[in-house]
């Protein structure tokens, strides 16, 4: 049995909503229409998919790991598309390097373009929100990444690390200083996702007595930093990206008590492209130039 990738879109529509009939909407095909797809799924997988009663819509454990299968498999599709959608449109062909923010590229971009006169090598910043999405969906051929991040599917080399930092008010209390520990940010509200920091939320669960402020959702290194800057919280973000960002308003301090930040090439386990092979090895040449130092605000 070959797995309908248009059963699948209708299956994680359905169980990021968890209601059908949003779902429908989404979709813009009939609520019934969703229904009968859904159970030809499920009939199709021999496995049911989705609790359902009169009020609520749940996912089985079989449905759990369908939908953690899911993105994968249907970004791998949309990458096919992409990439064959461009072989049929001849010419040189696009080899394309997403990076994050604060990184430095070019030695390797230039190096690669060298190398390859009739390839269009393109460069695209990517966020924490779609680093590997990108990879996965086809977008950028190879990503230049910062961990944590969920590495199924890809296959990593590590570039470098660095240090972390918080990011302040300048006029903070902690403005100044040499250095900081984590816990001395524990009271502070933290302007991104916990996860992200995860020795930050474990300190500030041991240490706080009242219940943490909903983490806002800013997608951009400049959304953050508009609001560390109106006194709002703080960030922690690996030193480059800080340095890059500097600003008269806000300031950043070492962390000396938490493991530096890694950055690594990330590129799609499953592909075996030589193009790609190659510029691993050109990137692991011309790694991105480490900050030494804070500079001065």
């Amino acid at each position: 049995m070959d797995l309908d990738l248009r059963k699948l879109r209708y299956f994680v529509a359905v169980a990021e909503e968890l209601h059908f009939g949003r779902a429908a909407e989404r979709l813009h095909i009939a609520q019934p229409v969703l229904s009968r797809q859904i159970r030809a799924l499920e009939h199709e997988l021999r496995a049911q998919l989705f609790s359902r009663d009169r009020r609520t819509t749940g996912l089985t454990a079989a449905g759990e790991q369908l939908l953690a299968d899911a993105g994968p498999l249907l970004a791998a599709a949309e990458a096919a598309q992409r990439r064959v959608a461009r072989a049929a449109l001849g010419g040189p062909g696009t080899f394309t390097v997403g990076f994050m923010p604060g990184l430095i590229v070019t030695g390797a971009v230039r190096e690669f373009s060298g190398r390859h006169q009739g390839l269009s090598v393109e460069v695209v910043r990517t966020g924490w929100d779609d680093q590997t999405e990108a990879i996965r969906d086809g977008r950028v051929d190879v990503g230049y990444v910062r961990m944590p991040l969920d590495a199924r599917g890809l296959d990593m080399c590590e570039l470098m690390t660095e240090a972390r930092v918080a990011v302040l008010p300048a006029d903070h209390r902690y403005a100044g200083k040499p250095s900081l520990g984590i816990a001395d940010l524990a009271g502070e509200h933290l302007l991104q996702d916990p996860d992200a920091v995860p020795e930050w939320r474990d300190v500030a669960q041991e240490l706080r007595t009242d219940a943490p402020a909903p983490v806002p959702a800013f997608r951009t290194v400049e959304e953050k930093l508009e609001n560390v800057a109106a006194g709002r919280g703080v960030v922690v973000l690996p030193l480059s990206t800080a340095s890059y960002y500097t600003r008269p308003d806000v300031t950043h301090v070492e962390l000396s008590d938490i493991g530096p930040n890694r950055v690594c090439l990330a590129w799609d386990g499953s592909r075996h492209d030589p193009l790609v092979e190659e510029f691993v090895s050109v990137a692991l040449a011309h790694r991105p130039p480490v900050p030494h130092g804070l500079p001065l605000d």
